[in-house]
């Protein structure tokens, strides 16, 4: 196999471990006999026709196939919300496993057109509501959540109406507001995010089986946080809205809402009755990756799971590190050159701020690998794309070009001529199978990307001031470097592969 056919390879086993029907397979059982119980990562649960499911997210189609295969006649009833077209999507895709069975005791419902709050999530909501409303403590509550499911349970505390809730939201996105200050204010303004199903369902016992799309896994921010207990208090609201100079241009609904809540985040204690479980993130993903790149031979490293920040600034990282790795190779490792690779890679680093790395302890893990085998280096998060132009592309796409940019100026300015013996391939995708608006989950470059792109007539810095990577991938060499996966049915971020090879060993 080549490089690019192992990278491929391990790209996919990362998702397939992250796929619904394996995660919850791996992570929920049946245990039958006169006491029947469900058991969840080692809990166990006493269940007797009294479990009831809802659902909500980009994921939970399959996932909630998956449980009710699992469950079997303790179901009595479960209602998901998901979005608009993925039923169509999936079957298009030839993706059966992740349909319910016909006859199902679970209801679909489908909304949140363009990953939008709308009416049809918001029946969505209204339903799941109404089944938690009525849950009694011999019941059961299973609970399905993945990346996508703040749009899909939109249920303002009334009098707060949908579109009013959606403005607020739109003027503090358009005033520059972060993904953070948003969920801090829509969790208070929500029956069901910011922990609010769960207090629904009380008294019942709640499981939540959870499947991150988000850098760190914290669990009041996945969807919002139907059922963590809330970080945030009503202060925390009221400042975001004073930064934003809103808090005197609120609808009537709102400041009415907002002078009835709590003034602090509820106590821990309240959540009692709620189990909360990661099953599925970038880290399980990134894990299983590494552990088929040791059986194909590489010696490989997990960079971070958290991998953040503008695209061009987090592929100058990628390319010091490759950089890095070739000068090892050529036994370079000590020297005036490795020396100026590995200070630019450490300032890099400090100025990127990436949650949890710690590139010095990691540097002395790559040196330690030694040069007897290839290298696999495994990172994932999710990176952000400065738009200054008019063309199409994802981050993973555009990623993985300006790594092939970066490399091809590296190689320029080499005097030792290390990159030029070593065999480079790099491969960013998206784990949900689609990047950006575009059929492509992502795609891969190498070191010799940019000279053969030009033998086409194809300047790379020309896409990429566009923002055009898709096209370029598109256009060069038939779009063989484009990673076209389909849908997957699952998503916990970005994932990129770097696999690095002495040319002698080829």
């Amino acid at each position: 196999m080549s490089l690019r056919e192992h990278a491929l390879s391990l790209f996919r086993s990362a998702v397939g471990t992250v796929r619904p029907a394996p995660m919850l397979k791996r992570a929920v059982k049946l245990q039958g006999g006169e006491c029947p119980q469900l058991l969840v990562k080692g809990q166990a649960f006493p269940v007797k026709q009294n479990l009831y499911l809802v659902g909500f997210g980009k994921a939970v189609l399959g996932m909630a196939a998956a449980a009710e295969e699992i469950l079997g006649e303790h179901l009595v009833r479960g209602i998901i919300s998901v979005p608009l077209g993925i039923q169509e999507s999936l079957q298009r895709a030839g993706m059966q496993d992740m349909f319910l069975k016909p006859h199902s005791k679970i209801q679909v419902i489908e909304g949140a057109r363009n990953n939008l709050p709308d009416p049809e999530a918001l029946k969505g909501a209204v339903a799941i509501q109404k089944l938690a409303e009525g849950l009694t403590a011999n019941d059961l509550l299973l609970v399905l959540i993945s990346g996508g499911g703040s749009a899909l349970l939109p249920a303002p505390i009334p009098p707060i109406l949908l579109e009013e809730k959606e403005k607020l939201t739109k003027m503090l996105a358009s005033r520059g507001a972060a993904i953070q200050e948003l969920n801090i204010v829509r969790k208070t303004l929500s029956l069901l995010k910011g922990g609010g199903l769960a207090r629904l369902a009380c008294p019942a016992q709640v499981v939540s089986l959870i499947l991150s799309d988000v850098i760190g896994d914290p669990l009041d921010i996945i969807a919002s946080g139907p059922t963590a207990a809330s970080s945030h208090s009503i202060q925390d609201c009221f400042q975001v809205l004073t930064k934003y100079n809103l808090l005197h241009d609120l609808p009537k609904s709102v400041e009415t809402v907002l002078s009835r809540s709590p003034t602090r985040p509820t106590a821990l204690e309240d959540y009692s009755h709620v189990c909360n479980i990661i099953i599925g993130s970038n880290t399980l993903a990134l894990d299983e990756a590494k552990l088929q790149a040791e059986g194909l031979g590489y010696a490989a490293l997990i960079l971070s799971t958290a991998i953040c920040g503008e695209v061009s600034r987090v592929a100058m990282l990628y390319c010091l590190l490759i950089q890095l790795v070739c000068l090892d190779f050529t036994g370079l490792t000590e020297g005036p050159q490795s020396d100026e690779v590995r200070g630019n890679l450490l300032q890099l680093a400090a100025e990127l701020e990436i949650p949890g790395l710690n590139l010095a302890e990691f540097l002395q893990a790559l040196r330690e690998l030694g040069t007897e085998r290839p290298v696999c280096i495994l990172a994932g998060g999710e990176t952000t794309v400065q738009l200054q132009g008019t063309g199409k592309g994802g981050r993973n796409q555009e990623l993985a070009l300006h790594v092939g940019l970066g490399l091809h100026r590296a190689r320029a300015m080499e005097v030792s001529n290390s990159s030029k013996q070593c065999e480079i391939i790099f491969l960013s995708g998206g784990t949900d199978g689609q990047d950006g608006p575009t059929e492509a989950a992502g795609a891969f470059s190498s070191l010799e990307l940019v000279d053969k792109a030009l033998q086409e007539g194809l300047d790379v810095e020309t896409f990429l001031s566009n923002n055009d990577s898709y096209t370029f991938f598109s256009q060069f060499q038939g779009g063989r470097h484009l990673l076209v996966t389909g849908l997957t049915g699952t998503n916990v971020m970005d994932i990129q592969v770097i696999l690095i090879t002495a040319t002698e060993r080829l």
